[in-house]
């Protein structure tokens, strides 16, 4: 957070940093989080350079709007996020992890025979290059449509 102990946070009464300007460069939501973690140790934090004292209805107000656009960056955050996946959709990119290999209909149809003479999962797996989940999901797949 801000390189401090909670033992001597605890201790503490007042935080007054020498510079906030480098702890206000960190998302807002890191900067709301140490404030909230001050307030409810009971330490008032003090800027003396931009005159901010969580200690005073001022105070209390700046960190309500630190509070207010954190929750906006995270907002503005998660639409830029989706906004991407949608253009990457529409691009036609494929998203998610590459499957390991293609079955075929005959493939699908070994594995469920080498499955009912008794093979492991793992070992259908290793012999069919693929993943435990991807055997599993084919050999139980067949069982519930038949």
């Amino acid at each position: 957070m801000i390189g401090l102990s909670a033992t001597s946070l605890a201790k503490a009464k007042r935080l007054t940093p020498k510079v906030f300007r480098k702890s206000a460069r960190t998302p807002a939501c890191h900067l709301l989080r140490a404030l909230e973690t001050f307030n409810s140790l009971g330490i008032a934090f003090v800027s003396l350079s931009e005159s901010i004292d969580t200690s005073t209805p001022a105070g209390r107000m700046v960190s309500t709007v630190l509070g207010a656009v954190a929750e906006l960056e995270r907002s503005l955050i998660g639409e830029r996020v989706r906004a991407g996946l949608r253009n990457a959709k529409a691009k036609g990119v494929q998203l998610g992890r590459p499957a390991l290999r293609k079955f075929s209909p005959a493939d699908i149809r070994q594995l469920r025979r080498d499955r009912r003479k008794g093979t492991s999962f793992k070992q259908l797996a290793a012999q069919h290059g693929t993943s435990v989940w991807t055997a599993f999901y084919f050999c139980k797949r067949g069982k519930r449509s038949s």
